[in-house]
């Protein structure tokens, strides 16, 4: 990551960023008070058990974007998490194979490597696990099997270098899984600090008075019941309806575990860069953030919010909006296909 983008870079934790004339000494208060209930993002990528080496960066970074790895070659991890998007494709949910649509909405890849796990229903532990789901996915990318991805992989002369050089010592380091673990290592650098992490830093004018105000009310009524942690949410599970049933049709984790205590239980979504993922919700059946404010107090929280705290509430979620490290997600230029590379199949 670009080191200029980091948080707190050339700051001093606990120091405003000028004269303490100019800080509202509130602010002190609300920061020492956020410090407690959030955390700046990691100024570096967290490995997890992976191995984040510039080869296998690099290589991740390019089986993102290869659409190749779907039985049409029309759609890659891009076409739905797209990185000049916020991660989003902005829609309610992500055409698939044959234009396809699943039942949830696709979430940003950004900073979910941070998360207590993936995907909705938390059925995958991390994003190397999840990486490979929607490329065997038959409404997502559709390619028939795990060996049909990795004789695809081979077909490319280009790929075998690279993973030779981002899986060192390993006998056939071509293969379906070993791709997954690389998009892995590109997803763990999928960092977007902003003011949030300046502000929590001690740089006490990084948020506006009124997002400022803005966290205290989100914080007053209770939003922090869930949304905490360095990505302000995606750390835990919940119930949709928690106080006030919520109508869907989507059992949520009840799919993967069949426990009846899982059923309508999805995972908290981050909130980082929430003003910039609409639609909203696990099928993205809410079009405004003010709706999607309201909705969350009415079903998780049993409060009706006047629209001078919904509107407070937004101003802070604008503050969750992250710098995103253009370099490192620049499209890049993929290898060739062979001879031997398979056509598109569209069937």
């Amino acid at each position: 990551m670009d080191p200029e983008n980091q948080p707190g870079n050339g700051e001093v934790a606990g120091v405003a960023s000028a004269g303490d004339g100019d800080v509202d000494p509130r602010a002190r208060e609300l920061q020492a008070m956020a410090a407690g209930v959030f955390q700046p993002l990691p100024a570096e990528p967290v490995a997890g058990d992976n191995d984040l080496s510039p080869a296998r960066v690099d290589l991740g970074r390019m089986l993102y974007f290869d659409a190749r790895l779907s039985k049409n070659q029309d759609i890659s991890c891009n076409s739905c998490h797209q990185l000049d998007r916020f991660g989003v494709d902005g829609e309610p949910t992500s055409p698939g194979h044959k234009g396809q649509r699943g039942s949830r909405n696709s979430p940003t890849v950004y900073n979910a490597s941070l998360q207590i796990a993936q995907f909705w229903d938390g059925r995958a532990a991390d994003v190397e696990e999840q990486a490979g789901g929607p490329i065997l996915n038959p409404v997502e990318m559709a390619m028939p099997s795990a060996e049909a991805v990795t004789a695809l992989l081979k077909s490319i002369p280009g790929y075998g270098p690279m993973f030779a050089r981002a899986f060192p010592g390993v006998d056939d380091p071509v293969s379906y899984e070993n791709a997954a673990v690389a998009i892995g290592a590109f997803e763990r650098g999928l960092l977007t600090p902003g003011p949030l992490d300046r502000f929590l830093e001690g740089d006490l004018l990084a948020l506006t008075p009124e997002q400022q105000e803005g966290m205290r009310t989100f914080m007053e009524v209770g939003c922090t019941t869930c949304h905490t942690g360095a990505t302000v949410g995606g750390q835990m599970f919940q119930k949709l309806g928690l106080v006030k049933p919520y109508e869907t049709a989507d059992l949520g984790r009840y799919e993967v575990t069949h426990q009846e205590a899982d059923r309508y239980v999805f995972k908290v979504p981050s909130l980082r860069n929430v003003a910039e993922t609409g639609p909203w919700f696990h099928d993205g059946s809410v079009g405004t953030l003010d709706e999607a404010i309201t909705r969350m107090a009415r079903h998780q929280l049993g409060k009706e919010l006047t629209p001078e705290q919904v509107a407070s509430i937004a101003t802070f979620l604008g503050a969750l909006t992250g710098t995103v490290d253009s370099q490192y997600t620049a499209r890049p230029e993929l290898p060739a296909s062979g001879p031997d590379t398979p056509a598109p199949d569209p069937s």
